[in-house]
Formats: C-alpha cells, sequence, structure tokens
C-alpha cells in the first residue's frame, strides 16, 4: 500500500528522520531474553511494527514509496542490547538513518533504560508512548491489528466550534516568514543532544504560576521558558538578523479521538506560535503563552478542515509531498519544535521493575534549529534539547531554559 502524504514527506525531507523515547529503571539491566519475550507478546500482532518502506518501482520523483509486509515479527532481529550510556544513544539515534529493508524501528536496552527508535514516516511521537504502555506489565495486550492498524480512518469532520475565517488564518500562519536562530553558519553545525533533570519542586512551584491565574500547563511552561532561554542566550529580537518578522515556535497538536486514541502511525498536526521573546518578565512570557495556547482548540479545528484536501493532493501527486515537506522544514518555517506530556497512570512497572522516568527523543532538523520535549513521569521532570547548531548548544538552550522555569517558579503575585 502507498504511504500517506505524511509518511511521504517524512522520507523526503532529507533528514535521518529518527525519533525516540527511553524509559529509564532504577534497577539492574533487563536479561535480553526477557525483553524479547514481553515484545513478542505485546508487539508480535501489531501490523504496524512489520511494515518495511519499498523503493517506487520508477522514478522517486514521479511515484510515491510503498509499505510492504515484512517476514515474520522476529524480535531479536530489532531488540539487542548496548553498553552506551542513555544520552550516548541518543546522540547516535538523532544524526543517523534506521538501516533499510527491514521494519525502521529497533529497541536497545541499555544499563538503566530501553530505548525505542524509529523513523517518523512509521510512528509519531504520541505512537511510541503507545508502544511503551502496551510493554510495561500492567497493560493488556492489545487484539492482532488493534492499534496498529496502518490507515486507520482519522476523524477529519468538521466540528461546530471551527469559527469564521479560521482556515484563512491558519493558513496565512502556516505560510507566514519566521526568523531563524542566530546560529553558527552552516558548515559549523553540529548535531548535539542534552537531557536535563528539573527539580520536581521547581516544577510543582511553577506550574502554580501565574499566582493570580488557573496555573500553567507543562507545554505553556516549556514555551514561556523556552522563549526567556532565546533571550538569555542569544538577546532581545531586536538585536537578531533577518528583519522584523517573528520567532516562531511549532507545537505538535494529536488529532486522534477516544475511537482511535491508540491508533499507530502519524496522527498529528502542527500548530506555528510567535514566542514572546521581547518580553522581560518570565511571568508575562508564560502568560502570553497561555494565551496562545488557549486558541489551540479551534486551530486545530482548522486543520481538521484543511488537513484531507492537502493529504488528497500530495498523495496523489508524490512528488508535492517532498517539496512540501522540505518547505516545512526550513529553519524560517520550522525552528524549534515544542512538546511536552506526562506519563499518566504511574506508577508503572516492566518486568517488576518500577519506571523512574520517561526521556522523549526529538528529531534531528536542518542546520540552525533546536527541537524540544518536555516529560513528567511520576515525580520527575525531564528535558530533553536536540540542537543543530554549535557544538554543545543543546546543553546551553537546556540549562537557559532550566533556568528560565526558576525564574517562573520562584516569581510572586505580579508580572514584575
Amino acid at each position: 500500500m502507498r504511504l500517506t502524504a505524511v509518511e511521504e514527506g517524512h522520507l523526503r525531507n532529507g533528514l535521518p528522520g529518527t525519533i525516540g523515547i527511553a524509559a529509564v529503571f532504577p534497577g539492574a539491566r533487563f536479561d535480553l531474553a526477557g525483553v524479547r519475550s514481553r515484545v513478542r507478546d505485546r508487539w508480535g500482532g501489531l501490523d504496524r511494527m512489520k511494515l518495511v518502506v519499498e523503493a517506487p518501482t520508477g522514478p522517486t520523483a514521479l511515484f510515491g514509496h510503498r509499505w510492504a509486509a515484512g517476514r515474520a515479527f522476529d524480535p531479536a532481529a530489532h531488540v539487542t542490547a548496548t553498553d552506551q550510556e542513555l544520552e550516548s544513544v541518543f546522540a547516535d539515534g538523532v544524526g543517523h538513518p534506521l538501516p533499510p529493508g527491514r521494519p525502521p524501528w529497533r529497541l536497545l536496552v541499555t544499563p538503566q533504560s530501553l530505548v525505542l527508535l524509529a523513523h517518523h514516516a512509521l510512528l509519531d511521537g504520541r505512537s511510541l508512548e503507545t508502544l511503551f504502555r502496551l510493554l510495561m506489565d500492567d497493560a493488556v495486550p492489545p487484539p492482532p491489528s488493534g492499534p496498529a492498524a496502518a490507515h486507520s480512518p482519522a476523524i477529519t469532520r468538521q466540528r461546530p466550534g471551527l469559527r469564521p475565517g479560521g482556515i484563512g488564518r491558519e493558513l496565512r500562519r502556516i505560510g507566514a516568514q519566521g526568523r531563524r536562530l542566530p546560529a553558527v553558519p552552516h558548515s559549523g553545525a553540529r548535531p548535539s543532544v542534552a537531557v536535563v533533570e528539573l527539580d520536581p519542586e521547581m516544577m510543582r512551584a511553577a506550574r502554580r504560576r501565574p499566582a493570580d491565574g488557573r496555573g500553567a500547563t507543562l507545554n505553556e511552561l516549556l514555551l514561556g521558558s523556552y522563549a526567556g532561554a532565546l533571550r538569555a542566550c542569544f538577546g532581545p529580537l531586536p538585536s537578531w538578523p533577518a528583519g522584523p518578522a517573528p520567532f516562531y515556535a511549532t507545537v505538535p497538536v494529536d488529532l486522534r479521538t477516544r475511537a482511535d486514541a491508540q491508533r499507530l502511525g502519524n496522527g498529528v498536526t502542527a500548530l506555528r506560535i510567535p514566542l514572546p521573546i521581547d518580553s522581560e518578565s518570565p511571568v508575562t512570557r508564560l502568560k502570553v503563552c497561555q494565551d496562545l495556547v488557549a486558541a489551540f482548540h479551534h486551530r486545530s479545528d482548522a486543520h481538521r478542515a484543511i488537513l484531507p484536501a492537502l493529504k488528497a493532493t500530495a498523495h496523489a501527486v508524490p512528488w508535492l509531498a517532498g517539496v512540501m515537506a522540505r518547505n516545512l522544514v526550513r529553519p524560517e518555517a520550522t525552528t524549534s519544535l515544542c512538546t511536552a506530556f506526562k506519563w499518566r497512570g504511574s506508577p508503572s512497572h516492566f518486568l517488576g521493575q518500577p519506571l523512574a522516568r520517561v526521556v522523549p527523543m526529538p528529531q534531528l532538523a536542518p542546520p540552525g534549529t533546536a527541537n524540544l520535549c518536555l516529560v513528567h513521569t511520576a515525580d520527575a521532570y525531564t528535558l530533553t534539547v536536540v540542537s543543530h547548531l554549535g557544538p554543545g548548544d543543546a546543553g546551553m538552550l537546556g540549562e537557559a531554559v532550566a533556568q528560565d522555569l526558576k525564574a517562573v517558579a520562584a516569581s510572586g503575585t505580579t508580572a514584575g
């Protein structure tokens, strides 16, 4: 079967396309045979995990790739052990494509974690979370072809909440010119990864801000603090090159419904928001981001109305999917992808060991970009930064976000 337009775009955008998620456990390394047995039991019936990308029979520009069913499910081919530490696995994973000719995913057993890597054409971030949940001791094994249906129809009907003019405004947002990060020259850009463990007490205090408001979500905190981090690292926007355009962050929003919440594949859209880098106060930046996030519901409705036509057009003309994908990954269009989620249902266990932390791995974007993901697991908060800037800039940005979160947590009742 043909790849969808979104899947085709992930293959044609010129990037490695590898995303990942890790589960950290406090005990001894897991027995490899035990992990493979659990994977066989929980994932062996999922058709999506057996798919292989098949190259077009004609010119790639004219014909789309196809999904082909792989051989019988073999955990030994995908589940392997490594002595690398987590950040080292991530650093290798983001910059390299997964081997061709086999289903594009693998699970690594490290000294204290399980790391799932996959090509974004096969799975999105929500799918990685779904798969990890299926591995936990208390999960119910899915029936064959359960959440794994490769092309289950998404709900695309327009809901009553769509506001007049919303589609036109959203199309203008999608096409608006943005600003790059003030980064090193293209030739000097290097991938780097940083995993930052955030203080739980500090994060709880930050989530209660602003003190005169309703409190903050993880997404709002990440966006506001990233704006502050960029200001701390690169200065206010007027000092940046490339004119008066805003700096846009892109936030993935899941379009799945309760009816297909566990569907594997790609079921998200992306909403662009201008970050308030020029605001001096951390609480003011947070309030601005809260107002921007509050509009996501109606903006998502516009995407539900727009996407079917765009996908159908790109699916009919495969080379168009590549053009659209390469356009969207330009630094001026998608400079920073920022996402956050909470691992619900804690405590979770795997083969008897308690889950201590979930660590996400955003994909690598083109030179001049940085992607961030924040996850709350039980009492642990973890931020991962994948940058394609100067060597080690992921660590600089991660520390700057942590410092801004501390400022939010310590703020009083006023914006300052």
